[in-house]
């Protein structure tokens, strides 16, 4: 991967960006497959799709990651939030709760 300051032109850079959403998006996927297990181990364990307290502290991890590598905090739990909410719909569904 070129650095940004390396890109000659908005191909160059158009280029890096795509690269990057292509391995975020594998990044994403991947999260999700831990999401379907959680769909098969929360019953289980009787835990339900909603842990307030998960969300709590995965929102204030995202966000200490975030300000460490230099991105915006407001940017990444709003990001997790969708997720987060997206994933918890998701398990709603599996359990029969929607």
């Amino acid at each position: 991967m070129k650095a940004p300051d390396d890109c000659k032109n908005m191909s160059e850079l158009r280029n890096e960006i795509d690269a990057l959403d292509e391995k975020l998006v594998a990044l994403l996927a991947l999260r999700e497959t831990y999401i379907d297990r959680a769909i098969i181990l929360k019953p289980k364990e009787g835990i339900p799709p909603q842990a307030p307290d998960r969300v709590a502290a995965v929102l204030s991890k995202v966000e200490g990651l975030a300000e460490m590598q230099g991105l915006s905090k407001d940017l990444a739990v709003k990001l997790w939030k969708v997720m987060i909410d997206y994933f918890i719909e998701k398990e709603d569904r599996a359990f029969g709760n929607k």
